[in-house]
Formats: structure tokens, C-alpha cells, sequence
């Protein structure tokens, strides 16, 4: 049975059927056994940008210690919550997970601060934003078929890719290629609430493990309290325990209300094809209650751990090292590598090569190499 006749089977009609993709940039002939989303979901894990993920901020930078999360472990788990959510309200799993997957390849190293250093330094260059990097990685940067460059992915993982949107995303005018007044499919909207459920999440147990924030702490949060004292209900005396066990029933609550809310939206305004989608407002959404309870949990964060002064220190040094770096090679691009002085010479912009080349940087790669630019004794 081939993959359009399996979807007709187990998708619902609002769901994005691949066989109504409006295609690639550069036409393909599909594969018989796998689905046009299977195949980008499989392009953007052997790319080079998925594999830096490995290795660039979340929140804490890499040598803060190795069990934190990055941006790679980040996305597996929106993944995984965004595959969960997707396969409960029938949608396109695969390609949730590839909007997934490629949802945070525009993110630089050192986390935000290392995106709010870059988009003041590229105010007069044309800005910069992590969804738009995202883009010109799957479409431009990344080389590997001889007829095109970028991925070639389909409209509608990049459609996810570029209007990926959460609450802490800066506001950016949607390229007219995508549509700015439509909503984008169900899938890349579940993608959206499921990457706030993970960072929420996993910043809790990361700020806990680190000592920024305590559990007696986090009981400001009425969201946190409940859930907290019933895990010490259940467990009793094993703190470490308790806290795991709160952060799942966190995640799952979550991902409940989500499922829940969202199929109350599809009844309630006759939701009946991928028309009706793209033509609503956003469909998936939090109630009303656990979206308030939940931006609670957010503002303790923002307030108790991202602005903690060991994350401070953290982000100010990532904005002083790409910073200097943006200005050595600016001032002589000859001090980039060979390959990326092509481009200069090709008659790319040199703010945009420069760009380019600070923003696929992992959080190791950008310090050593800051390191041999002004570290007298090191070698270059």
C-alpha cells in the first residue's frame, strides 16, 4: 500500500495529506515507500546543521556541565511531544516531526543572547532571525544534491520552519511567499505549543539541577505547587524522585490540555479540511486556565532563572565574544577560511557571509576560535 493511500486511512480530513503538498522549489519524483515528509525529516537529520545542535546553547553554555540540555536535546524532546500530540488528534506525524526537527537550525550558539547580539549587529545589514536563518539553511546554506542548493524541502516544512512562533520569538514580517495571512497547517501549529511545553519543562529540571531556582521556590507558581505536593504525596522521601515525577505530571497535563483544548476548537468552529485550517485562527491552543497557570511558570522563569546573575554573567560574555568576533572579520574577511572567502569573492555580502558563518557556529567552536583570533599564545 503506498503512503497516500495509508494516510487516506489513518489522517483526519483537516490533517496535511501529502498528497496535497504544493511541492518543493525544484520538482522531484516521490519515492514509492516514503512519504514526502518522511524524506525531509531524513534530509534535516543528516544535515550539518541538525549536528551542530549537539552542541550549542539551550540555556547554559556547553562546559557549564554535560548534563544540561542543548538545542539538539531540546528538539528530540518536541519531537516527542509534538509526535504525541499529532498522532492523538490524527494529524501528519511525519510531518510534525520534521517541523520539529528543523524548528531551531536557525538558533546560534550561546542560546537567545547569542540571537540578540547578532540582530543588533546586523541592523544595517538586513537583520537577523532565527526562523529566517532556519529558512536560509534548508533553502541556501547546506550543500549536498548537485542540481540545487539547501535541502529542497517542502512548502510546508518551511512554511513550519518560518512561522514558528512562541513566546519568546521576535516579531518578524512573514515572507510573502508564505502566505502571511494564513495560518499555517495543524501540524506546524501543534509544533508551536509543543516547543513551550518543553522548554518550560526541561528549564525547570535544568535550573534545578544547577541551583538557580529550589522546588520550595518554584511553590510561588500555583501550577507547580499543586502537581509538586502531590508527587511528595505519592514518593515521600526521595527529593530527587518527587521533582522528576512533578515535571512529568507537568508535561502531561500540558500535552492534555493541549490535545483537549485543540479538538474543542476543531468541533466548535466545524473544522472540516486543510482550508478551513489554513483560514482560522490558530486552532491549537492551551484553556484558558492553564494557559494563565502556565505563564505564571513562565514568568517565574524569566524573573528567577534567565535572569539569574550566573545566567547573566553567561550571556554577556556570548554577546562580547560574537560581538568580536563579528568585528575582526568584518574589518578583514581575509581571516575566514578559504571556503567562506568564496563567497565574499562570488559577491555575497560580507555582513551576510560573516553572518552565516557566526551563526552555524557550536558554543566550542565559537570560543576556540575567539581564542585564536585574540589570545596572543594560542596557536591560530
Amino acid at each position: 500500500m503506498k503512503w497516500g493511500e495509508i494516510e487516506k486511512k489513518l489522517l483526519a480530513p483537516y490533517a496535511m495529506h501529502s498528497t496535497l503538498s504544493r511541492g518543493r522549489l525544484y520538482p522531484e519524483e516521490e519515492h514509492p515507500f516514503r512519504s514526502p515528509y518522511q524524506r525531509d525529516r531524513d534530509r534535516i537529520i543528516h544535515s550539518t546543521a541538525f549536528r551542530r545542535l549537539e552542541y550549542k546553547t539551550q540555556v547554559f553554555v556547553i562546559h557549564e556541565g554535560d548534563y544540561y540540555r542543548t538545542r539538539l536535546t531540546h528538539t528530540i524532546e518536541v519531537a516527542q511531544i509534538a509526535r504525541t500530540a499529532a498522532r492523538a488528534l490524527k494529524l501528519n506525524e511525519d510531518l510534525t516531526e520534521a517541523i520539529s526537527l528543523a524548528h531551531d537550525l536557525g538558533h546560534t550558539a550561546f542560546g537567545h543572547s547569542g540571537e540578540e547580539i547578532l540582530r543588533e549587529l546586523m541592523k544595517n545589514y538586513g537583520g537577523y532571525e532565527h526562523n529566517y536563518q532556519g529558512l536560509r539553511i534548508v533553502d541556501t546554506l547546506e550543500k549536498r544534491y548537485s542540481r540545487f542548493n539547501g535541502l529542497n524541502l517542502t512548502y510546508e516544512v518551511r512554511e513550519g520552519i518560518i512561522k514558528h512562533k512562541t513566546g519568546y520569538d521576535h516579531p518578524f514580517p512573514i515572507l510573502k511567499d508564505f502566505a502571511p495571512e494564513e495560518s499555517p497547517t495543524l501540524e506546524a501549529q501543534i509544533v508551536n505549543l509543543s516547543d513551550e511545553i518543553a522548554y518550560t519543562s526541561h528549564d525547570v529540571d535544568d535550573g534545578l539541577k544547577a541551583g538557580l531556582i529550589s522546588a520550595e521556590d518554584l511553590c510561588e507558581v500555583l501550577l507547580w505547587k499543586e502537581l509538586y505536593f502531590k508527587a511528595k504525596k505519592e514518593v515521600k522521601d526521595e527529593p530527587e524522585l518527587i521533582i522528576y515525577k512533578t515535571i512529568r505530571s507537568l508535561i502531561d497535563l500540558l500535552v492534555t490540555d493541549l490535545i483537549r483544548t485543540t479538538e474543542h476548537a476543531i468541533r466548535k468552529l466545524a473544522i472540516k479540511d486543510l482550508t478551513d485550517v489554513i483560514m482560522s485562527p490558530p486552532l491549537a491552543t492551551f484553556s484558558s486556565t492553564v494557559a494563565k497557570r502556565h505563564k505564571e511558570l513562565k514568568d517565574f522563569l524569566l524573573e528567577k532563572m534567565y535572569r539569574h546573575y550566573r545566567v547573566v554573567r553567561m550571556q554577556e560574555k556570548a554577546k562580547r565574544i560574537i560581538s568580536e568576533l563579528f568585528q575582526v572579520y568584518i574589518a578583514q574577511p581575509k581571516q575566514l577560511p578559504p571556503a567562506v572567502q568564496a563567497k565574499i569573492q562570488r559577491g555575497e555580502p560580507v555582513a551576510r557571509v560573516v553572518c552565516d558563518y557566526i551563526a552555524g557556529m557550536t558554543d566550542s567552536f565559537a570560543l576556540q576560535e575567539h581564542k585564536k583570533l585574540f589570545d596572543a599564545y594560542t596557536r591560530v
